[in-house]
C-alpha cells in the first residue's frame, strides 16, 4: 500500500476577464434595465457568467497516459497510442507514457506517484476496468479519489451503448480528482479509448483541471 500523505502543490489558472452585453428587440424595457435573452431572471449576464465559468480552464495540459496490461507492450498498445495522439492533436503535452501490469499495488502506486508530480494535470488510464479477476484498476484508483466524477462513467456508458449494446454493463469506466489532478479510467479496447478521449476527455479535461486546482492557487 502507498502513503497518501505527501503531495506536491498543484498549479494553473487564468485571470477572470471579459464582458458581454446586448438586448433583444423583444426584451422588456423596465426601470432596472434587465430582461432579454442575454440575462437570467436575476439580471445576470449569462454570456459573462459563462466566460467567468471557464476563466480557469487549462488550455495546455500536462498529461500522463497509463496502459494497464500484463499482455501488451508499449510497441503494441493501440489504445494508449489513440489516447496520446488525440491529446497531442489538441495541443496538450504527454509528459509520461507507461505500461504497467494488472496488479493492485502496482496500479495504485503508479497513479499516486503520477498525481503527485507538478507537471501532470490529467491522467488517462486504459485497461483493467472490466469484471475479470485481474481487472483491478478501479479498485486500486478509487481509494485515491478526493472527489469522484460519476458523470464521466455514466456518459461513457451511454455513448458506448450505441456500439456494444447491453454489454456496456460490464464496463466500469470512472473518473475522479486526486490532489487537483483529473484521472480518467477507460477500458482497454482501442474503440473504447478513442470514444472516451474524443467525445469526453478532450472536451472537459482542461475545464475540470482548472476547477480542481483553483482553490490551491488562491
Amino acid at each position: 500500500m502507498v502513503d497518501f500523505q505527501s503531495r506536491d502543490t498543484r498549479r494553473h489558472g487564468d485571470d477572470e476577464d471579459g464582458d458581454s452585453s446586448g438586448r433583444s428587440e423583444n426584451s422588456s424595457d423596465d426601470s432596472t434595465g434587465h430582461g432579454g435573452p442575454d440575462h437570467d431572471d436575476h439580471g445576470h449576464d449569462n454570456a459573462h457568467d459563462d466566460h467567468d465559468h471557464h476563466a480557469h480552464d487549462v488550455e495546455s495540459l500536462g498529461a500522463a497516459v497509463v496502459t494497464v496490461s500484463s499482455s501488451r507492450s508499449l510497441s503494441d498498445d493501440p489504445s494508449g497510442d489513440a489516447v496520446v495522439a488525440r491529446l497531442e492533436d489538441e495541443g496538450h503535452k504527454v509528459v509520461s507514457r507507461d505500461l504497467i501490469a494488472d496488479d493492485y499495488d502496482n496500479v495504485q502506486g503508479s497513479i499516486d506517484a503520477l498525481t503527485g508530480r507538478g507537471d501532470v494535470d490529467v491522467v488517462v488510464t486504459t485497461g483493467g476496468t472490466g469484471v475479470t479477476p485481474d481487472d483491478v484498476t478501479i479498485e486500486a484508483v478509487e481509494p485515491l479519489f478526493d472527489k469522484e466524477l460519476p458523470g464521466f462513467g455514466e456518459l461513457f456508458r451511454l455513448l458506448s451503448h450505441d456500439e456494444i449494446g447491453t454489454k456496456v454493463v460490464g464496463t466500469r469506466a470512472t473518473a475522479g480528482i486526486i490532489d487537483g489532478v483529473v484521472v480518467f479510467c477507460l477500458p482497454g479496447s482501442e474503440n473504447a479509448a478513442k470514444l472516451g478521449v474524443e467525445e469526453i476527455i478532450v472536451e472537459e479535461a482542461g475545464h475540470l483541471a482548472g476547477l480542481a486546482s483553483r482553490d490551491e492557487e488562491s
